[in-house]
């Protein structure tokens, strides 16, 4: 007997359908490839009309774009301030003579000691005055940046893919791996201060981090619920506490803190300092998706992997445009514009495609229209800057050659950046 061809016939179309969409690229790394994208307009407000002044953005603008990062991307960000504690732990010379080093407990909460966060801090010797600083989360703990038995060890949770770790702990065979993306000598010989805390202080990053992170042991004093927020919040929160202790120590600026987050720790930066204006220059380095990089520019990372890779970065509500980007509301360029008008700086590798060094790029240049409004100059050129070549004034922008990583070129430019702001 004969089969039907219809049904067959049916059945194979829809095969070679499925097929095909479940082959569909995820993500894209060919620039011919990148369809037409709208961006929304940054300027244009919910009544229709172009914001004119800074004084409208202040008043109008700013806060129903902040408001919409905090209901589609990041969550709630606590306003609720609650007492908190430091303690210097240990001071001592290091690095030949060259700086002086604090490690300074920070307790997030009121009573319970074991909530709580180390930071690091580099001062220059011989202090004359008090000195700018740049604060920045590190990847696998303190001890990392030195291989020096007196940094206290990172006792929480740490990814097993850093060095020297063993079953999620570190251990001493993990000191002083990360010395490369803090270029410690470069920095303090400058005349700047280094402060760095280890990220996972706040929250473990895995999925069930926030279990024992400060979206847990915070709640009731936060008066937030776990699920109101995302990691990326929790991380946020706890640079800001970092800043808290650092415009009370006697050696450092408070006028000149700086914020600086590389990859993932970009993206807390970033909405760091939208959410607390006392930071007072940022820098996003290779923050990519999520960060400093275009969602609806399709190249590289998307809204949709990241969400699937990382579910507790961000808000539930973000995970519902993986397969609707378009629609999206926001894009990167309005969350640098919550930089406004502080100075910005961006920064992108060329070898680092996940994270679209051009939709960086363009995310700045856009975000610059909002700096205009306070007559500050950000980003005029068009084109992707060559290798090497930064562009911008107060917001500025580069390339560089190499991988994923924070470098020395990176780490003189940052510097030489915040010496045009600041001295």
């Amino acid at each position: 007997m004969k089969r039907p061809l219809i049904p067959t016939l049916l059945i194979s179309c829809l095969f070679i359908v499925f097929q095909s969409r479940a082959q569909a690229p995820l993500s894209n790394i060919d620039e011919t490839k990148v369809p037409a994208y709208t961006l929304p307009d940054v300027l244009k407000m919910q009544n229709g009309k172009t914001v004119k002044n800074s004084s409208e953005w202040e008043k109008t603008q700013r806060p129903y774009i902040y408001n919409l990062y905090q209901t589609i991307q990041f969550g709630r960000y606590p306003l609720q301030q609650i007492p908190i504690r430091f303690e210097v732990m240990k001071t001592n010379q290091t690095l030949d003579g060259l700086a002086t080093r604090k490690q300074i407990r920070i307790y997030l909460h009121p009573t319970d000691n074991k909530i709580y966060t180390d930071v690091l801090l580099y001062l220059p010797s011989k202090l004359k005055k008090p000195v700018p600083v740049f604060i920045g989360y590190n990847f696998s703990g303190n001890h990392t940046l030195q291989a020096d038995s007196e940094i206290l060890l990172s006792q929480g949770w740490v990814t097993a893919r850093a060095k020297g770790v063993v079953d999620n702990k570190a251990t001493d065979l993990s000191r002083g791996t990360d010395t490369a993306q803090w270029q410690l000598k470069e920095i303090l010989s400058h005349g700047y201060a280094l402060a760095t805390a280890y990220y996972g202080d706040l929250e473990a990053d895995h999925v069930d981090g926030w279990k024992t992170g400060i979206r847990t042991t915070l709640k009731d004093e936060l008066k937030i619920q776990p699920e109101e927020w995302g990691a990326m919040g929790a991380w946020a929160y706890g640079l800001s506490r970092i800043y808290d202790y650092l415009e009370k120590d006697k050696a450092i600026d408070a006028k000149k803190i700086a914020l600086i987050g590389h990859s993932r720790l970009g993206k807390a930066a970033l909405w760091a300092a939208a959410s607390d204006r006392r930071f007072a220059l940022i820098v996003s380095n290779e923050s990519g998706e999520g960060g400093a990089a275009l969602s609806k520019r399709w190249y590289g990372e998307t809204v949709k992997i990241i969400n699937g890779k990382f579910p507790h970065w961000f808000s539930v509500n973000y995970k519902t445009y993986g397969d609707n980007v378009g629609n999206l509301p926001i894009d990167a360029h309005m969350l640098l514009s919550l930089m406004a008008p502080r100075p910005l700086y961006v920064a992108s590798a060329e070898g680092d495609t996940n994270s679209d060094p051009k939709g960086e790029f363009l995310s700045a240049r856009a975000a610059s229209r909002v700096y205009a409004l306070y007559g500050k100059k950000g980003i005029e050129v068009d084109e992707l800057p060559a290798l090497h070549q930064p562009v911008g004034d107060v917001i500025r922008y580069h390339i560089r050659a190499g991988k994923h990583d924070v470098t020395l070129y990176d780490w003189q430019q940052y510097l030489a950046f915040a010496d045009r702001q600041w001295k």
